[in-house]
């Protein structure tokens, strides 16, 4: 087989067997990688704010090397991956998608999560593109243009935020594996959008130093790829643990009973999301999993415990000196979202970080007496771009449903998948399955349990 019949748009374990056969190499991965990020009719050019094509292929023939020379460093070893824009990148300025640091100083260090991938043979094909400062869930970006979701991609519907970029850098087969944050749903949020799988783990799982922050509070460092494995895989490494070479069997379905939220995530839900999502649930029903409907009436006081937010009050914190010389560089509607945490006090904030830890303290005797809670990642299908960024009415109503879901595993600190539920020529919206704080190792094989469940229906391919 020649190496062109490889396809990057494969899951991780596929393009690692087919290296590891001989059939392909990280350069040519690399290669295809960077031909699709420069093809003309592809939307590379907004989905990248960097691009290190000559790194990259150096860094794909050192590997080739070593690899010849028998070394093995993980199953990413090769394997072209994408970095978020918020990142640091040894030599590169940070911008986190705004032009108000564009005179900032190189990076001196990788991220330690960039750092991470590097040391187990990732190859960094460039800085993906994102919402300004990494605040909004729709991944409009004034700046440098807004990366499509690839569902009726001439119709122009978003691909999700913040991680805009790193999604559709994997929908579109510009990376195998694209490296993101998650603060109220950045990761989960595009994965739905494009169709893909995305992990946000508990937040002290991976590490944050040397990415830029929004919510030094919520803040998660998580990757987005095309299968349940692919993120597991990626996670071990971010997390600086040892990687299997042999994905782990999904958990027999018969038998697992899930939480089944009823209450605050389906409010406002679109009939078309709701029966794609239903239709996910009698899929793992069918497959002998107990759906077991309940309510977490904590979740209902989410709007009053956020009447500031923490992303507003510590981005506020961080923005302050540039507020002041070069507030008109901001997109305005993320500048107006970090000025909401400036009239903020010092007892607002203890009463929000004492509100989050009574929520986490309801929420994990719950979370664990499932082996996960379900509800939809998102409750809405990708929403066109045209509306958005004609309305700020629009762009603001959305911009709050589409972060609502999310965003309450974020105030619980628990972790989650995304996974892609829709039929074939359906929709995109993603099933969040959760687990509770800490609880990721536990997470992984129920994650690939449903995966399997919904893909033997026919749903997610």
């Amino acid at each position: 087989m020649s190496t062109d019949a490889i396809d990057l748009q494969r899951p991780l374990s596929d393009l690692a067997a087919a290296r590891d056969a001989g059939r392909t190499t990280s350069r040519a991965l690399t290669e295809q990688a960077l031909a699709r990020i420069a093809d003309p009719a592809g939307q590379g050019h907004v989905v990248f704010t960097h691009v290190d094509a000559q790194a990259a292929r150096d860094a794909a023939d050192g590997l080739d090397a070593l690899r010849r020379a028998g070394v093995r460093l993980s199953p990413l070893m090769g394997i072209p991956v994408s970095v978020k824009d918020l990142f640091d990148v040894a030599g590169q300025v940070t911008r986190a998608g705004s032009r108000v640091l564009d005179n900032a100083p190189p990076a001196k260090h990788d991220a330690l999560a960039v750092a991470r991938l590097r040391q187990a043979g990732a190859v960094i094909v460039g800085r993906t593109n994102m919402t300004e400062f990494a605040f909004s869930g729709l991944g409009l970006n004034p700046h440098y243009g807004t990366p499509r979701s690839p569902w009726q991609r001439d119709a122009g519907h978003i691909a999700g935020g913040s991680s805009s970029g790193a999604a559709a850098s994997v929908a579109d087969g510009m990376a195998a594996i694209g490296l993101g944050t998650d603060t109220g749903g950045s990761i989960r949020i595009p994965s739905a959008f494009c169709g893909l799988t995305g992990f946000k783990p508990t937040a002290a799982r991976t590490p944050r130093e040397g990415a830029l922050p929004l919510s030094t509070s919520l803040d998660s460092v998580g990757p987005i790829g095309r299968s349940v494995d692919c993120c597991a895989r990626v996670d071990a490494i971010l997390a600086g643990q040892a990687v299997d070479e042999a994905p782990a069997a999904p958990r027999e379905m018969r038998g697992m009973r899930f939480g089944v939220l009823t209450n605050f995530v389906l409010d406002g839900a679109e009939p078309e999301a709701i029966a794609i999502y239903e239709r996910a649930l009698a899929a793992l029903a069918g497959a002998g999993a107990t759906l077991v409907e309940f309510k977490f009436t904590p979740f209902d006081d989410l709007p009053a415990i956020n009447r500031f937010g923490f992303s507003p009050i510590e981005a506020y914190a961080w923005h302050r000196k540039w507020l002041a010389e070069r507030a008109q560089d901001y997109d305005p509607r993320v500048l107006v979202r970090i000025r909401k945490g400036e009239p903020a006090g010092a007892a607002d904030y203890i009463d929000l970080l004492n509100a989050r830890a009574a929520l986490i303290a309801a929420a994990n005797p719950v979370w664990q007496s499932f082996d996960a809670v379900l509800c939809p990642t998102v409750p809405l299908t990708p929403p066109a771009i045209a509306p958005l960024e004609a309305s700020d009415e629009t762009f603001t109503a959305t911009n709050a449903l589409v972060l609502r879901n999310p965003t309450a595993i974020n105030m619980i600190d628990g972790c989650a998948f995304s996974l892609p539920c829709h039929g074939k020529g359906e929709a995109p919206i993603g099933l969040m399955a959760s687990s509770a704080a800490g609880d990721d190792a536990r997470l992984f094989p129920v994650a690939r349990a449903i995966e399997h469940a919904l893909r033997s229906a026919g749903l997610g391919a």
